[in-house]
């Protein structure tokens, strides 16, 4: 399970010369524009001059991508300190940013487990370097995958993770990427019933919430990457089908348990999550 050689920014913020085996520099990709928007420099030409137009016709995204982080946060901390998971399978991870699953997971339980999965090249690349273990007592671990191959996905993770306990199930914000939605309904589905009783998951996703996000999302599609399907709320909602939510159920990601230190309500943003529990 050796991912790529990678590519290691400059100072500048653009990457080496060392291109990882697969990856095109000639059209964006949503890994690496995700991660100019988080502020990362894990990304080329192509992706920020993208960014940069696309969040131009839709202000709301930077902060939306910024948030997602927050959420991420928010909902491993409870699933690692509230729920008692030690298992966390993070399928679409994406590049490493600030809180990482791991990091996060491994603050509250240093025993926790992690296995990233994901396809993308750059990522697994960078994944071998920056997305090390934060403890001697956990495991962090890497898949190069496809979720659209839950029962792969499954059988390996059985090398990591410990399937007589329950398993927290994470798609962050991916599942707009595949392109029918009766298979993002089955691929969420084929995953947790391969879980054990206890099991939570975790889902958030872009939504059909505001004009801004439908015509920047149609705009992004135009640049040869590949499309992202906003769905609406409902849609998402059935994706938690059979599976109890932990309150506050399917919400904006910035409305769910905000930190409400800061004082005021957050921001509603055009992405919603939720985190269930498999009975």
């Amino acid at each position: 399970m050796m991912p790529p050689s990678g590519a290691t920014p400059d100072a500048s913020g653009k990457p080496a010369e060392n291109v990882p085996t697969g990856l095109r520099t000639d059209i964006p990709s949503p890994a690496r524009t995700w991660n100019y928007w988080l502020g990362g420099k894990d990304n080329y030409e192509i992706d920020r001059e993208v960014g940069d137009a696309i969040a131009a016709l839709n202000p709301d995204l930077i902060p939306l991508a910024r948030k997602s982080r927050g959420f991420l946060n928010r909902v491993v901390t409870y699933l690692a300190a509230e729920a008692g998971i030690r298992n966390f399978l993070d399928i679409g991870a994406g590049l490493p940013a600030e809180s990482n699953t791991h990091e996060v997971a491994q603050r509250v339980g240093p025993d926790a487990r992690v296995l990233y999965v994901d396809n993308d090249p750059m990522v697994l690349a960078q994944a071998r370097v920056l997305m090390r273990g934060t403890t001697q007592e956990g495991t962090t671990a890497f898949l190069d995958a496809d979720y659209h191959d839950p029962q792969r996905i499954l059988a390996e993770a059985a090398n990591v993770l410990n399937f007589d306990e329950p398993i927290a199930v994470m798609f962050m914000g991916v599942m707009g990427f595949c392109q029918e939605y009766q298979t993002a309904k089955r691929i969420v589905s084929d995953t947790m019933v391969g879980v054990p009783s206890g099991s939570h998951l975790v889902l958030w996703d872009c939504t059909d919430t505001s004009e801004l996000a439908r015509n920047s999302t149609d705009k992004y599609a135009e640049s040869g990457t590949l499309p992202y399907i906003l769905r609406s709320v409902e849609q998402l909602d059935a994706l938690f089908d059979g599976l109890e939510k932990v309150d506050p159920g399917l919400v904006s990601i910035s409305q769910w348990r905000p930190d409400r230190t800061q004082g005021g309500e957050p921001a509603h943003v055009d992405g919603y999550g939720a985190v269930a529990r498999k009975p």
